[in-house]
């Protein structure tokens, strides 16, 4: 059985320790290792998903393998937003990276042409986020908090904002007929608090975090 993974730096592997960021394989070999599976990672840090459609289109040209599962893990950046330019005029209107319709158009084209090529589509849910950190750490360089949360309304907006992409992930695992690995309730209905389980920027999990992942796709496949 072989799994392709297209995601962004939370499945990458991608830690912010140390005020920088750090790669982690581990998880991806002990996956590998555990269940006997050839594990191709085609996630990118700071993806999203109509990136990340460009390499499933061209990989879909290829034979897919007996038993191969494409796992698509977006929507973090898909739901981002250029904060600088929201810090320097926060009263005017700015969309995210990409709007929650070509986001869903985006996800329906890749689930067929991953069927159409052979190959098993799996969708997951998000990790969620640190509302607070992650403000933080969007300031750290200058940008104007007070602007931002102007922009917001409110810091856990960041938050909800979020869960709404993970939602709708969600939902078209309903419409398509796609199965669901979620990555998000493990954080959730963990005993430790959401700062220990994700980095100081708010977003990537730490490596308690990276655990609750490995052991989520694990149990699911």
């Amino acid at each position: 059985m072989n799994l392709t993974i297209y995601g962004d730096s939370i499945l990458k592997g991608v830690l912010y320790e140390n005020g920088r960021y750090v790669l982690e394989r581990g998880w991806q070999e002990r996956l590998g290792e555990r269940l006997g599976l050839q594990v191709t990672n085609r996630s990118r840090f700071g993806s999203t998903l109509p990136r990340a459609l460009k390499r499933i289109e061209a990989d879909a040209q290829t034979e897919a393998a007996e038993g191969e599962y494409a796992l698509l893990e977006l929507g973090g950046n898909d739901c981002d937003y250029d904060w600088k330019a929201v810090s320097e005029a926060p009263e005017r209107e700015h969309l995210c990276h990409t709007p929650p319709q070509q986001f869903a158009d985006c996800c329906r084209r890749a689930i067929r042409v991953l069927r159409e090529s052979g190959r098993t589509p799996l969708l997951s849910t998000l990790p969620p986020v640190h509302a607070e950190r992650y403000l933080s750490f969007l300031c750290r360089g200058g940008l104007s908090r007070d602007n931002l949360v102007r922009f917001l309304g409110d810091v856990q907006h960041i938050y909800r904002w979020q869960e709404s992409y993970s939602e709708l992930v969600e939902q078209l695992s309903r419409e398509e007929d796609t199965p669901l690995i979620d990555l998000r309730r493990p954080f959730l209905q963990d005993s430790r608090p959401l700062d220990a389980l994700l980095c100081s920027d708010g977003i990537h999990p730490s490596r308690q975090g990276q655990e609750l992942l490995y052991q989520a796709v694990c149990a699911a496949l």
